[in-house]
């Protein structure tokens, strides 16, 4: 591998599936301005891409030479795009509406070496939520606490989050954050991790 990998992300399972893959890399967060890209009618989806790929082009102009993997998800419900919760009195709100429903989850990532996009994707995954009891909600809630604050559905597929769904459409990866097959594909493509 020519030059350091870098993720340009603070999220805790971006981190996990890239170690878990075998890579070896550092992390940079970025102060991109999410809420500058995301105006009125942009697409959800393309909103994924456009932000991972603005996270690693912030980082990469800090580290010439490096691999930098940006990452970003969105969340598209009921016609509209649903932003991390502030508390999780917000986050109750938002599983209630979305219960018995279904919402499309946007993972979007970006490879940039030296200013450069060299790729960027996006992959989405439908999430068919149960309709959960109140009870169950209060539990979910009480046992995840403010870990669900750093997560775009206010759930963590991972833990407890599973038993929020009865069916999803998508790679359990796009689920996590990254479309992580693409992603892979394009590191063996630019030379960033052996073929």
């Amino acid at each position: 591998m020519s030059g350091p990998l870098v993720l340009a992300s603070g999220s805790a399972a971006r981190r996990a599936m890239l170690a878990d893959a075998g890579l070896t890399f550092t992390v940079r967060t970025s102060d991109v301005d999410e809420d500058a890209l995301k105006t009125s009618g942009v697409d959800p989806a393309d909103l994924a891409r456009r932000l991972a790929e603005a996270k690693a082009l912030a980082v990469s102009a800090s580290v010439p030479g490096a691999w930098v993997i940006g990452g970003d998800q969105t969340l598209a419900f009921d016609g509209g795009l649903i932003s991390k919760a502030r508390s999780l009195d917000e986050a109750r709100q938002r599983l209630t509406q979305m219960r018995g429903g279904t919402h499309a989850l946007h993972s979007g990532a970006a490879l940039v070496r030296d200013g450069e996009v060299l790729w960027s994707g996006v992959e989405t995954a439908s999430m068919m939520m149960r309709d959960i009891s109140d009870s169950f909600l209060d539990t979910y809630l009480a046992t995840e606490g403010d870990a669900l604050l750093a997560c775009v559905g206010s759930y963590r597929l991972e833990g407890l989050g599973a038993q929020l769904f009865e069916r999803v459409d998508g790679d359990y990866f796009t689920v996590l954050g990254l479309p992580l097959w693409s992603l892979l594909a394009a590191l063996r493509r630019a030379g960033a991790i052996a073929s």
